[in-house]
């Protein structure tokens, strides 16, 4: 069924939440355990991930992958454990089949032998596709809540 069919306060929008819950909870394990190949194949091969962190974003599965890749082994050599929570879902089917998701996103960081901290605070704006019957990111947008945002700020 193509998503924009999914319309709000209806079952199928209720059950296309919960998928979307779903998927997110498997991509954050993915990208938090260490396996970036498998979080980058959550991605369209053109997918897109802007941040306001970053001076341009990574363009293409092969470097969204390259990236997450080297923030890994960053975190691995410093013995940091990161664990991204995404809250505040909002979930709008739009009419060309994608659905825009909206999350609040809470990254932890935990050094070996200490305490657990909040590390940012962010929103997240995804751009959802189908391919295959799975769900896919065609373009996220990170804000870090303490940079600007670009818009007009």
């Amino acid at each position: 069924m193509p998503l924009a069919e999914h319309r709000t306060g209806t079952y199928d929008d209720t059950q296309l939440y919960l998928e979307i819950q779903h998927f997110y909870g498997r991509q954050m394990r993915h990208l938090d355990s260490g396996a970036v190949e498998e979080w980058a194949l959550t991605f369209t091969e053109d997918g897109v991930f802007a941040a306001n962190a970053h001076p341009e974003p990574q363009r293409g599965r092969a470097e969204i992958e390259a990236g997450a890749r080297r923030a890994a082994a960053q975190l691995a050599a410093e013995g940091v454990q990161r664990r991204h929570w995404l809250g505040m879902l909002q979930v709008d089917p739009q009419d060309d089949d994608t659905v825009l998701a909206r999350t609040y996103a809470l990254i932890t960081s935990t050094a070996q032998g200490g305490q657990a901290e909040i590390r940012l605070s962010c929103t997240c704006d995804d751009v959802l596709v189908r391919e295959d019957g799975r769900l896919k990111v065609r373009h996220r947008q990170v804000y870090r809540d303490d940079l600007p945002t670009g818009k007009g700020e």
